[in-house]
């Protein structure tokens, strides 16, 4: 019998889109495993898994490119990335708060001890981890066409658009005004075969 009240986190490596949030509740309803929760990263199951379960999921996971995680310094650095995602790509808002403080409040981590892990696991700061992400959504933003670079930076939190543009420019080697003239002429040229 499941208490209501009883939930067990478990954390999925390389939960990082929609497509991935609907296989892991397939599975989970497959199996009838209870959830309460099926977010980026992390699934809260409500009541107990059994092992034998907790194998099956992950059997069934792996076949997806998923994974459960258990070690812990590993679940922290994936909770990380799949924040930094969550964030950038897909939240309609970014944090009133500066990134570093917004993801030690989220993981409830000091940012020294977090950034300090990341790198040492991820081989690259967590900085730039987020300034990569960052243009990569300011790549995707200039390709929609919808919004101007002012517009652009603003939305993701650069101080300016010069500031926008040399991060752009020191991640690709391109400006932001270049990617899109390209990126047009490729079109262009695409539609014309």
């Amino acid at each position: 019998m499941v208490t209501p009240d009883a939930k067990v986190k478990l954390f999925v490596k390389h939960m990082v889109s929609l497509r991935c949030k609907m296989v892991v509740k397939q599975e989970l309803k497959r199996l009838n495993i209870t959830y309460a929760v099926v977010d980026l990263g992390v699934v809260e199951i409500l009541g107990d898994i059994s092992p034998e379960q907790r194998e099956e999921l992950n059997t069934n996971l792996r076949k997806s490119g998923l994974e459960l995680l258990d070690d812990n310094n590993t679940i922290i650095i994936e909770r990380i990335q799949n924040l930094v995602v969550e964030m950038i790509h897909y939240s309609d808002e970014f944090p009133k708060i500066n990134y570093s403080d917004h993801i030690s409040q989220k993981l409830g981590y000091d940012y020294t001890y977090l950034s300090t892990l990341f790198a040492k696991v991820k081989g690259i700061t967590l900085q730039n981890y987020i300034m990569q992400h960052k243009v990569e959504r300011v790549k995707e933003l200039i390709l929609y066409d919808e919004l101007n670079l002012t517009e652009i930076s603003y939305l993701l939190q650069y101080s300016s658009v010069a500031h926008l543009s040399n991060q752009f420019k020191k991640i690709t080697g391109l400006t932001p005004s270049y990617f899109k003239k390209i990126k047009k002429g490729r079109s262009v040229n695409l539609e014309n075969l």
